[in-house]
């Protein structure tokens, strides 16, 4: 593992617009994922059946969704109360450094930001937030008296710029991307030279789709350099297999990621490369 980690710090030293994309950093921070071993989909399928018509629901009576959900305990847990581990902040610290230029991310539990990354873009949104479903705009939740609406009858929550209905930032499945984020994300794909994906399972799609952006975005473009792929998981995933990333550095985030921005430190400090 040391001799990939040490081959990543390069990587991370001689590139020019570096980004990260994954989702399972937050389980070291006691909030569970979906689809891993223990994950809250895997103890109990029935509430991914709901989940999957979530959407639906929601588009066909708002109103209802909203009297319906408003104040139910998320299947996260207490996300308020959850904290940062020592995979969020060294990524704010790479970025803090220069060398990661985005954090496309699929958790919706806003501690990237709480960890202090600023130039994160959430995939999946986030249930912090709320979204317009006519002009997108984007609204904390804790400007809004959710629960004064509810007992006075005015769910759901309009948006203050051009009344549209609101619903959570979250992103729920059969729910499009929005276009703002699949943009962004895109862009950041095909801009990259170095990738890394950090705690991802690849099967949920269109992220999934972001290395492959990434990998085939380049093909015969004259003068582009390649891209390095850099997978960090605790197990090997459909990437490795694929041959999709140039290599897999296997271990917990919250471990190789603090050990991976030491050695991007000390490379910055060695004579003859760069320091930005």
């Amino acid at each position: 593992m040391q001799e990939s980690i040490e081959r990543a710090a390069r990587d991370l030293l001689n590139s020019r617009h570096a980004i990260l994309s994954g989702a399972g950093i937050s389980t070291e921070s006691g909030i569970p994922d979906f689809r891993g071993p223990s994950g809250i989909w895997t103890r109990d399928p029935a509430a991914e059946s709901r989940a999957y018509r979530s959407y639906e629901r929601f588009t066909t009576d708002p109103k209802r969704w909203w009297e319906e959900n408003l104040g139910r305990p998320s299947s996260l847990g207490d996300l308020a109360n959850a904290m940062p581990n020592a995979g969020h902040y060294a990524l704010a610290e790479l970025e803090e450094l220069g060398i990661l230029k985005c954090l496309i991310t699929q958790n919706v539990d806003g501690l990237h930001e709480k960890a202090g990354s600023w130039n994160v873009v959430e995939y999946h949104g986030s249930l912090f937030k709320l979204r317009c479903m006519a002009c997108t705009a984007r609204f904390g939740a804790h400007e809004f008296d959710l629960e004064e609406l509810g007992r006075s009858g005015k769910l759901p929550p309009r948006c203050p710029h051009c009344g549209g209905v609101l619903q959570t930032d979250g992103v729920s499945f059969g729910e499009p991307i929005p276009l703002d984020v699949a943009g962004r994300s895109m862009a950041e794909a095909r801009r990259c030279d170095v990738m890394l994906i950090c705690g991802t399972s690849a099967v949920v799609y269109p992220f999934a789709d972001l290395p492959r952006v990434a990998r085939g975005r380049r093909a015969g473009g004259a003068g582009v350099l390649s891209v390095t792929i850099v997978e960090i998981n605790a197990e090997p995933t459909r990437l490795t297999h694929e041959g999709l990333a140039d290599y897999l550095i296997q271990g917990k985030t919250g471990e190789v990621l603090p050990q991976l921005v030491e050695r991007v430190k000390q490379g910055r400090r060695a004579p003859g490369l760069p320091d930005r």
